[in-house]
This record gives C-alpha cells, structure tokens and sequence, in this order.
C-alpha cells in the first residue's frame, strides 16, 4: 500500500549490540511503506530513530521471497530489510537476531534453545539457533573475497590504507589499523571513500587486532564500522563477520576459526566452519526488545 493517507502502525522498537531497528508485522504484504516512510520511521529527529527498519512479511505473499520455498518450505518469513536511508538491503547480521526475537515475542514463530528456525532474506535463507543464554547463532551461509585492490579514505586518517572486499552476504572494506587510538581518533561522521568505489556501495570497517589477538584460542579484535545508507553504527553483524574473516585472512596459517568483536555497542561472536558446499561463517550475539508503540504514519 503505497499513499499519503495516514493510518496508525504497531512498531516495536529493538537492538543487537546497539545496533537499533524499528519492526512491524505486515503477514498478507499489503502494508508496505514509502521509502519516504521508512526514512521516516528510522529518523532519529522526527521519527522513531533507527539504523533500519524491518518488515516481516510471510514468506509466501511476497514477491521477492516466494521463490525461497521452493527452497526451504519451512522459512515462513521474509525479512524485509531497509537502511535508514528507505533503501533495500540485502541482509543484516544483528537485525536477523532481533526479526527473530519479535516474531517469538509476537507469537508468530516459535524457536526453543537447540531448535533453528529458517529466515528468508534477499540474501537467501538463514538459519537461526535459538540459546538458553538469551542469545541467538545465526548461520550465515558461504562467504567470498571480493577481486580487486582498493584503497580507503577517512576522516581522521593520515593517509589512505589499502582494505579488503568481502561479500557475506552485504558487500564490506576492511581496513587494519594499527592501534585503538588510531581507530578511536575516526571521524565517521562523514562517509570513508573507497576507490575505486564498489558499484552497489559497501560498509566499511576499521579494525585493530588485541594484544595478544588470540586468548584461550579465540582471536579477538576492536572494531568500528560506517554502514552505506545508514552512518556510523554502534554494531554491524555481517561487518563483524567480514572483519572476523579479514583479519584471519592477515594473520595467515594458524589463524583461529572462532572470534570475539568488540564493536562500540557490546560483543560479537564469529565462528567459521566447514560444510559441504564450502566454509560458512556464524554470526552469535544478543536480541533485546525495547519497548512497542503505535505511530500515525
């Protein structure tokens, strides 16, 4: 439904690690917004505030997921993810966790500490595992290195560092820095130029290795990111993958396969391991819920 009449919108309010999204329950897929009313809704002056917005839209009533059944008849709701900006996005590593949470807190799906449940994102399906710690697993499929040299421009950086492109499943620049008073000094107020810029944007991340980087035999590293149609976050789930995976790529043979991301919202888990079909990569954090409303929209 795409018009100007007001009507009143139930919307909950949540995060992951700090990292904020507004959510509202759309089942038939006949509530879909303007993007003008999800900048709305994500404006932290005149709105609700948020890094973005989710709309969860049953599988089978939505024309970009329906074909997912097919897939996995099993993933009875859609993601639908948007930047702060009202654009489309496809996937986001927090914002999985919290979708999950509100459609068990809405009664709309039902997860018990070691059961999954099936998501369908413009990324594809996910798999959710549910914890008895109040913190979900999100696995996130297959990952890739993305070809080509590029080179990173910030505020509060002397010159530009080289930085690495990796697809899992949103395009991401990963950068290492050299110390956390280099990443705290960034000023990511204004957006990283990335050169040759990626035709579809990327987020960008900025990463120091602890000291020792591996402790009980998890690598462990700072991060702080600047998410393309959004700004600076306090938490990216899939950045953390990519900086996870970039850093052991740097760090070469020997590398763990499990990290802890110390982002400015909280802690992320990040875990690689091997399938079938090639390695996956993990996403584990938690889900909070803050409160519900209703807003005229």
């Amino acid at each position: 439904m795409k018009n100007s009449t007001p009507r009143s919108l139930a919307v909950t309010k949540g995060h992951g690690a700090g990292n904020d999204f507004v959510l509202f329950a759309d089942p038939d897929g006949s509530g879909e917004l303007t993007d003008a009313q999800f900048r709305f809704l994500a404006d932290r002056h005149v709105g609700l505030g948020a890094d973005g917005v989710i709309r969860a839209v049953l599988t089978k009533s939505s024309p970009e997921a329906a074909h997912l059944l097919g897939e996995e008849p099993d993933a009875d709701w859609f993601m639908d993810y948007r930047n702060a900006d009202g654009t489309k996005s496809e996937m986001c590593g927090n914002g999985v966790r919290v979708f999950t949470e509100f459609l068990v807190a809405q009664g709309l799906a039902q997860l018990t500490p070691g059961s999954t449940l099936p998501v369908a994102t413009r990324a594809g399906i996910v798999e959710v595992a549910g914890s008895p710690k109040g913190t979900y697993q999100v696995d996130m499929g297959r990952w890739k290195f993305r070809e080509g040299d590029v080179v990173v421009s910030a505020r509060g950086l002397d010159v530009s560092r080289p930085g690495i492109s990796i697809t899992v499943p949103n395009p991401h620049v990963v950068v290492a820095l050299a110390s956390k008073a280099e990443l705290q000094a960034l000023d990511l107020s204004i957006a990283p130029v990335v050169e040759p810029a990626p035709p579809e944007g990327a987020n960008v991340e900025f990463v120091v290795p602890a000291d020792p980087m591996v402790v009980d035999g998890v690598g462990v590293i700072s991060m702080r990111v600047h998410e393309r149609g959004v700004g600076e976050t306090q938490s990216c789930g899939t950045g953390a993958m990519a900086a996870a995976l970039a850093t052991r790529h740097w760090a070469g043979e020997g590398a763990p396969h499990h990290w802890r991301v110390e982002v400015p919202g909280g802690t992320l888990g990040v875990r690689m391991f091997p399938t079938e079909e090639g390695e996956h990569v993990s996403l584990s954090g938690p889900a909070t819920l803050v409160y519900s409303t209703v807003v005229e929209i």
